[in-house]
């Protein structure tokens, strides 16, 4: 066990003083130790523990820069080793596999909207500027001009935020394919759509949109929307800001690894941008205090957090993002900037997830120090896989 004592000074510089005493004005005596599963802090009045889930060990020995930061509280350096096994959420472009039956369902309430789809071909799409990658490689005219890529029956095409699907499929498989969605009795229907060029796809049951229809038959489903699980599997329900950061954590983690591309604008079906991300570091160990759990309770979007006391806390792998909110005219002038730069990549999602994803990101930077909150003029923050 490691114990540290920070307190008055005796007027000797670096000398730390041994035996409590009434404290000077703007000090605070306190001992701190720790051991590989507890940290106790103690002061003349308080004695406060943070215990630490199995899956996390403190080295004590490796304790450097101890300090007490004026609003912050303290700050200090130590090594942690970790253990997880947690599994993440999974991923479409992972788990999708062809000649298996697959249930697409709503996120938000779990109301299914497409029902034993076969799936005879699963591919990758493109990136956005493909035509434009074609035209400057190509030393013939574009074979590809004037043909977008549609799927036929039974395929899907993946994207980073989006997949594709042919919903006038006319399949021989036995039982039915698409749910009661693509019958012509509007009462029966769990998709409602409006007859326009480019129409949204609405649930029924929870009126959150989850995609677009297009010409031939081809409707957009985003995958911040859609839970797509083998056929005859139980709904897995999962709190909705848990499964909205997590896939969007895996898609920055992915996207940077694949495409060396490390800063994202997070743009609404509407056109607008809502959140400039800057990917900083994608191997973080988050560990929080789950006391003030209550407060999380008054926000709808949190819904499903149990109450923990306040000696507990919770451990995530998660990602370090630099970002900057772009509501109410705020940063146009860099997000124009970022919006023209080839280096930076465009993230499409509903404009009502860019805001979720935004209060993410909001709460969890009020979550950290005041001074861990900005670096470098954007805004912190951890989002959890």
């Amino acid at each position: 066990m490691t114990s540290t004592q920070m307190g008055g000074r005796d007027g000797q510089t670096g000398e730390r003083e041994e035996i409590p005493r009434e404290p000077k004005q703007g000090s605070l005596p306190m001992n701190i130790s720790i051991t590989p599963s507890l940290l106790k802090m103690k002061t003349l009045e308080l004695c406060s523990e943070i215990s630490f889930p199995p899956e996390v060990s403190l080295v004590p020995s490796s304790l450097r820069g101890l300090q007490y930061v004026s609003g912050d509280g303290i700050h200090m350096r130590l090594l942690v080793e970790a253990n997880m096994n947690k599994k993440l959420v999974s991923t479409l472009n992972q788990d999708l596999q062809t000649l298996k039956c697959y249930t697409f369902s709503c996120q938000s309430c779990g109301e299914i909207i497409i029902k034993e789809r076969k799936l005879l071909r699963v591919l990758p799409l493109p990136s956005g500027n493909w035509n434009v990658l074609v035209e400057e490689w190509c030393c013939h005219p574009d074979p590809f001009a004037n043909k977008p890529l549609h799927p036929g029956e039974n395929d899907c095409f993946i994207g980073d935020t989006h997949l594709l699907v042919n919903l006038r499929s006319d399949s021989c498989l036995p039982g039915p394919e698409i749910a009661p969605a693509e019958t012509h009795h509007p009462s029966e229907s769990h998709l409602e759509s409006k007859p326009k060029a480019n129409t949204k796809i609405i649930c029924k049951r929870c009126k959150a949109m989850l995609g677009e229809t297009g010409s031939s038959g081809t409707t957009k489903f985003y995958i911040t929307e859609i839970i797509i699980q083998p056929s005859g599997r139980d709904f897995d329900m999962i709190p909705r800001s848990q499964f909205v950061q997590s896939v969007i954590a895996q898609c920055l983690v992915e996207l940077s690894s694949t495409r060396s591309t490390f800063r994202f604008t997070v743009q609404g079906h509407d056109g607008k941008i809502y959140i400039l991300i800057w990917l900083l570091n994608s191997d973080s160990l988050l560990i929080e205090s789950l006391g003030n759990s209550e407060s999380i309770q008054a926000f709808s979007l949190f819904e499903g957090m149990e109450k923990l006391n306040s000696n507990s806390t919770g451990i995530w792998n998660a990602v370090k993002v630099l970002y900057h909110p772009c509501i109410k005219n705020r940063n146009n002038e860099l997000a124009s900037s970022w919006e023209n730069d080839i280096g930076v990549h465009s993230l499409v999602l509903p404009s009502q997830t860019c805001l979720e994803l935004l209060l993410i990101l909001s709460r969890s930077n009020d979550s950290l120090p005041p001074s861990l909150q900005c670096m470098n003029s954007f805004q912190v923050a951890f989002l959890k896989m």
